[in-house]
């Protein structure tokens, strides 16, 4: 990192630190939890996709893409369905009962019980993603100022802490517009850069066929297997119900949208953000994909995570057995580049390049191997290490290979997204355990002031949690992968509840709260014993939870009518 690059991330987050915490001056409970109820929907479009948009998503997706291609774009393909179902049945119940959090809804239909199970179940599965999410942009500061990624990870939890719990509601809906304007920016900035770092004689068309013959231009998958995580029928059935939960239900989006003008602009903010995230995610996909391709020409590391590389050398026999993999990584990889421009040159003299494509797979078989032999000596040498550095390919494309100044301003996009996220997060968490917990269960927080008082107090609190979680984070496979898992578990039961409390009037409160623990021990257990693509535990929990309490209703339970 150069003067210049520290300049430009100092600057951007400073900016965006200092707004947060000017958010934070005297303001009443109502305020602090929900905002000033005017946003308009270009703020409430930018501010859902911000929380969603973590700094995961720039730093694990990129990596996802990279292994494996396109094809994690179907799991948004439900998304835009999702949004407009949302929408027409749940933006209008909110605003009618002018709810705090989406959980008093259940409360309203059902009774406290079945209100305290939806509260508990997001305060569960929000607060282990929290904990991912501050994890996330610890690794680049890790990796940057070679510090411990503990250490990092408290120094990003402090920070974001700080101003969510001054500022509030109204804090996080504000800097997330400045957060999103500048991951937008250093994403197409991102995906300019990389293209450009190709050679000069390789053009995008050249690198997209590259990228083809690799197998990584997979979008689409119509293959109906349960096992794959992501083919059209799991993004378009369970992405639909994933995203149907997340931003119907989960009150880290919710809090987002009640904060609105008026119903009309928390539709459009939801439209907005249904029309521009497949595009978004789409292009971060794409730069990965590109990383890839760029690295068929230029050397890559054997192993991405440089710091737990070192580890490795610190013994003799680890030292000894990487100097060997360096060497046979060095000669696939020059066969690589040799393949891949003479699979570049016969495509534009237009001469048959079928020869020539497997001759590239081959060499870039030859480069995963070794590096799969990297991952298996990195974690039979290195004492809790997952072997696994997917989650560090973009970064170290980033510190490697990008001019001074665009380092610093695409850290800042990777700390914006974080702070963003993680901020809503923490916000929604306070919220809940105030509103559903503290006051509702507990009869606490009466008056405003102590409204206030007990939000920032419990805002605090998830957050130290979710600081202390990001400490174990490192054992976690693909952390996109990680965090849609945890929510995909706990997603299809929730969204079972409002699916019920919404269209299903005739069933009643014990019917529903039994199906809802019932079909979360379902669905936790499949998860724990079967192979199921996580994206089908939204479809399997929120239909279970219809149909078990649909049969209980005409049970002894549904006609005691809780």
């Amino acid at each position: 990192m150069t003067l210049l690059d520290w300049l430009v991330l100092l600057l951007t987050t400073g900016a965006i630190i200092a707004l947060g915490m000017w958010k934070s001056r005297p303001q009443t409970g109502e305020s602090y939890l929900r905002g000033d109820s005017g946003l308009k929907w270009p703020t409430i479009g930018l501010s859902i996709m911000a929380t969603q948009a973590s700094a995961v998503t720039f730093l694990s997706t990129p990596g996802q893409a990279y292994t494996d291609g396109l094809r994690f774009i179907q799991f948004y393909f439900g998304l835009p369905l999702a949004m407009i179902v949302i929408s027409v049945a749940f933006v209008p119940v909110y605003y009618r009962l002018k709810v705090y959090t989406a959980y008093e809804y259940l409360e309203s239909r059902f009774d406290l019980k079945t209100r305290l199970l939806g509260a508990s179940l997001f305060l569960i599965q929000r607060g282990l993603a929290a904990g991912i999410t501050i994890y996330a942009p610890a690794l680049i500061l890790a990796a940057v100022l070679d510090w411990d990624v503990v250490l990092t990870s408290l120094a990003i939890g402090i920070v974001t802490v700080g101003y969510t719990v001054a500022g509030g509601s109204e804090a996080v809906s504000a800097t997330q517009k400045q957060q999103m304007a500048v991951m937008l920016g250093g994403l197409v900035l991102a995906a300019v850069m990389v293209v450009w770092k190709l050679p000069a004689s390789v053009g995008l068309a050249d690198a997209t066929a590259v990228a083809g013959v690799l197998g990584r231009i997979n979008a689409v998958d119509l293959e109906l297997d349960l096992t794959n995580r992501y083919n059209v029928w799991s993004g378009l059935l369970g992405g639909f119900f994933l995203a149907l939960s997340y931003f119907g239900t989960d009150q880290s989006q919710v809090q987002r949208y009640l904060g609105g003008k008026s119903t009309a602009e928390s539709r459009l903010g939801l439209l907005f953000n249904g029309l521009l995230k497949i595009p978004m995610q789409f292009l971060i996909l794409f730069v990965g994909v590109m990383v890839l391709v760029f690295h068929q020409f230029e050397p890559s590391p054997v192993y991405f995570d440089e710091r737990t590389l070192g580890q490795v050398n610190d013994s003799e026999a680890g030292r000894v057995a990487l100097d060997a993999l360096e060497a046979r990584h060095a000669l696939a990889t020059d066969e690589s580049r040799t393949s891949a421009l003479a699979f570049v040159a016969a495509r534009q003299s237009g001469e048959d390049t079928t020869a020539a494509a497997e001759r590239l797979k081959a060499a870039a078989a030859t480069v995963e191997l070794i590096r799969k032999e990297a991952r298996q000596l990195v974690k039979a040498t290195v004492p809790g290490a997952s072997g696994k550095d997917t989650d560090y390919i973009f970064i170290s494309f980033v510190l490697g290979h990008m001019p001074e100044g665009v380092v610093g301003l695409l850290l800042a996009v990777i700390l914006a997204a974080a702070m963003s996220s993680a901020s809503s997060e923490l916000n929604a968490l306070g919220t809940t355990t105030v509103i559903d917990i503290h006051r509702r269960a507990f009869g606490g927080a009466r008056d405003d002031r102590a409204l206030l008082t007990a939000s920032r107090g419990y805002t605090m609190l998830w957050g130290m949690l979710a600081m202390a979680f990001a400490a174990f984070a490192s054992h976690l496979e693909n952390l996109i992968q990680a965090v849609n898992v945890i929510g995909s578990v706990f997603y299809g039961t929730v969204l079972g509840l409002f699916v019920v409390a919404l269209f299903l009037k005739r069933i009643s409160a014990t019917p529903v709260f039994t199906a809802a623990v019932l079909s979360e021990c379902i669905v936790i257990g499949l998860w724990l014993t079967t192979d199921i693509g996580f994206l089908w535990f939204n479809v399997i929990g929120c239909v279970l939870v219809v149909a078990v309490s649909a049969l209980l209703e005409a049970t002894p339970l549904g006609k005691a009518r809780a």
